[in-house]
């Protein structure tokens, strides 16, 4: 499992890749939540869905070196995000996890092992 971290500090524990078809497609569908120590990390991805979802996910929109792009901190089920340009990834999380750590556009994650 990959794990994410901002400016040294770990702020996920468990960062799931879904880096394959099966994987993007499904997604978070069927999950009743999304704790605040684990993230989905769709790759690669420039707008995401919440079409059939049951609850909020925050998203964090990434280039190719991992610098915040864009930030939505709550996306409601149902909803549709904007398309960014510059977006190679996207880290979809719990919205607590946006609250405890602000990030802003510029910052930089990094995710491995």
């Amino acid at each position: 499992m990959l794990r994410c971290f901002w400016k040294t500090q770990e702020i996920l524990s468990t960062v799931e890749p879904a880096n394959t078809f099966w994987t993007r497609f499904r997604g978070l569908l069927g999950r009743e939540q999304l704790s605040e120590d684990c993230g989905l990390w769709i790759t690669p991805c420039n707008s995401i869905h919440t079409l059939g979802m049951r609850f909020p996910i925050g998203v964090v929109f990434l280039d190719a070196n991992l610098q915040v792009c864009r930030v939505l901190p709550e996306v409601r089920p149902g909803r549709l995000s904007p398309w960014v340009p510059r977006a190679k990834s996207v880290l979809e999380v719990n919205p607590q996890l946006l609250v405890r750590y602000p990030l802003q556009k510029g910052d930089r994650l990094e995710i491995h092992a």
